[in-house]
């Protein structure tokens, strides 16, 4: 079984900074895509960023600029530097990583329980 726990949601003023944490655990062989997902309430869900294992990256355009992904295979973590935050920022912010565990062939999408970030002054 694999877990995704998030860390690093809350509350922060218009034009601050946050940063999300997801750590990986269990029966992980390999880590392929991961992302960072948002949904507001009364929306989809919509991807924020993501990274693949060759290091590439992208972004969704009302974040360009602002937030950076970024992994650590060693510890199995990906995290998303959020700066310059605006209200429309606000949102329940996931986590997915395509994970292959041991003992299976195919990777498959795990997801983390989800963080709130508001962005309220």
């Amino acid at each position: 079984q694999v877990q995704l726990v998030e860390s690093g949601g809350g509350l922060v003023q218009p034009g601050g900074s946050l940063r999300l944490s997801c750590a990986a655990s269990g029966s992980i062989f390999s880590i392929y895509h991961q992302g960072w997902y948002r949904q507001a309430p009364g929306k989809q869900r919509e991807l924020v960023a993501a990274i693949i294992s060759g290091g590439s990256t992208n972004y969704a355009d009302s974040v360009k600029g602002r937030f950076t992904i970024s992994r650590d295979n060693a510890k199995n973590t990906v995290y998303l530097q959020m700066n310059s935050l605006k209200p429309e920022d606000t949102a329940v912010y996931y986590c997915k990583s395509v994970i292959r565990r041991y003992g299976q062939t195919l990777p498959a999408d795990s997801w983390g329980q989800g963080t709130q970030v508001t962005v309220s002054s």
